[in-house]
Protein backbone atom coordinates (compact mmCIF):
# COMPACT_ATOMS: atom_id res chain seq x y z
CA UNK A 1 0.00 0.00 0.00
CA UNK A 2 2.80 2.41 0.94
CA UNK A 3 4.72 1.67 -2.26
CA UNK A 4 1.63 2.30 -4.36
CA UNK A 5 1.18 5.74 -2.77
CA UNK A 6 4.81 6.64 -3.46
CA UNK A 7 4.50 5.46 -7.05
CA UNK A 8 1.32 7.50 -7.51
CA UNK A 9 2.98 10.65 -6.17
CA UNK A 10 5.99 10.21 -8.45
CA UNK A 11 3.78 9.64 -11.49
CA UNK A 12 1.72 12.73 -10.69
CA UNK A 13 4.88 14.82 -10.34
CA UNK A 14 6.18 13.75 -13.74
CA UNK A 15 2.83 14.00 -15.51
CA UNK A 16 2.20 17.58 -14.39
CA UNK A 17 5.72 18.91 -14.98
CA UNK A 18 5.19 19.50 -18.71
CA UNK A 19 1.92 21.37 -18.13
CA UNK A 20 3.21 23.60 -15.36
CA UNK A 21 5.74 25.74 -17.24
CA UNK A 22 5.49 29.27 -15.90
CA UNK A 23 7.57 32.33 -15.17
CA UNK A 24 7.72 34.97 -12.49
CA UNK A 25 6.33 38.40 -13.38
CA UNK A 26 9.72 39.85 -14.37
CA UNK A 27 10.66 36.83 -16.49
CA UNK A 28 7.28 36.95 -18.21
CA UNK A 29 7.75 40.65 -19.08
CA UNK A 30 11.17 39.92 -20.61
CA UNK A 31 9.88 36.93 -22.56
CA UNK A 32 6.88 38.80 -23.96
CA UNK A 33 9.22 41.25 -25.65
CA UNK A 34 11.52 38.51 -26.99
CA UNK A 35 11.27 35.70 -29.46
CA UNK A 36 10.11 32.10 -29.07
CA UNK A 37 13.56 30.58 -28.65
CA UNK A 38 14.32 32.95 -25.76
CA UNK A 39 11.03 31.97 -24.09
CA UNK A 40 11.90 28.29 -24.41
CA UNK A 41 15.34 28.99 -22.95
CA UNK A 42 13.82 30.73 -19.93
CA UNK A 43 11.38 27.86 -19.37
CA UNK A 44 14.19 25.30 -19.63
CA UNK A 45 16.28 27.29 -17.18
CA UNK A 46 13.45 27.41 -14.66
CA UNK A 47 12.92 23.67 -15.02
CA UNK A 48 16.65 23.04 -14.58
CA UNK A 49 16.72 25.09 -11.38
CA UNK A 50 13.66 23.27 -10.00
CA UNK A 51 15.19 19.80 -10.39
CA UNK A 52 17.74 20.16 -7.59
CA UNK A 53 15.34 20.85 -4.70
CA UNK A 54 13.31 17.80 -5.71
CA UNK A 55 16.45 15.67 -5.87
CA UNK A 56 17.51 16.83 -2.40
CA UNK A 57 14.08 16.04 -0.97
CA UNK A 58 14.16 12.63 -2.66
CA UNK A 59 17.56 11.84 -1.16
CA UNK A 60 16.32 12.96 2.26
CA UNK A 61 13.25 10.71 2.08
CA UNK A 62 15.37 7.80 0.87
CA UNK A 63 17.75 8.26 3.81
CA UNK A 64 14.83 8.34 6.24
CA UNK A 65 13.36 5.23 4.62
CA UNK A 66 16.64 3.33 4.94
CA UNK A 67 17.07 4.47 8.55
CA UNK A 68 13.58 3.30 9.51
CA UNK A 69 14.01 0.02 7.64
CA UNK A 70 17.31 -0.61 9.41
CA UNK A 71 15.75 0.25 12.79
CA UNK A 72 13.04 -2.40 12.31
CA UNK A 73 15.59 -5.19 11.83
Amino acid sequence: MYKKNILLIVLLMFSTSKVSFSQCAMCKAVVENGDVSMAEGVNNGITYLMVFPYLLIGVLFYAIYRYKKKAKN
